[in-house]
């Protein structure tokens, strides 16, 4: 699939997600301004993520022409989802080596911890911008994840 096709998809997720948790973006501080590079292994892409509270984006980009970063944080792709959706603690998963986290490290505390405190998970969010087909999306993701769903 060719990435212009995710893109759309991509800025409305991290615009809703900007619109439903402004303090995620506030919390971050200086760290708003870095580039996190989001790298799920065995993916032919990567995600790179600006948290700019103002101005968020999240863009899609071959894995073979990767974007500057301040920050890469790398892991299997169903790693990745249960970081997001809270069934993990990232600190375990880095320490476990299923995730990788280099540049940075004030910035990637600084995520960590903005996420830690949601009071929900981004995974229903993101599953929310998908409309009327979000219940499918969700039991795809808990599959892949290994969750047993809700």
């Amino acid at each position: 699939m060719p990435l212009f096709v995710l893109q759309p998809l991509l800025r409305h997720i991290v615009t809703t997600v900007a619109r439903k948790h402004p303090d995620l973006f506030e919390r971050l501080g200086d760290s708003q301004k870095k580039r996190f590079l989001i790298d799920p292994r065995g993916l032919p892409l990567v995600l790179l993520l600006q948290p700019d509270g103002t101005a968020p984006r999240l863009q899609a980009f071959n894995r073979h022409r990767l974007p500057p970063s301040d920050v890469r944080i790398s892991g299997s792709f169903p790693t990745l989802l249960r970081m997001i959706d809270g069934q993990t603690d990232s600190d375990a998963l880095f320490f476990s080596r299923e995730l990788t986290i280099s540049g940075d490290t004030e910035a990637s505390v600084a995520l960590r911890n903005a996420l830690d405190d949601l009071d929900t998970t981004l995974a229903e969010d993101v599953v929310s911008c998908f409309g009327p087909l979000a219940r499918p999306v969700r039991v795809v993701l808990d599959a892949v994840s290994g969750r047993n769903g809700k």
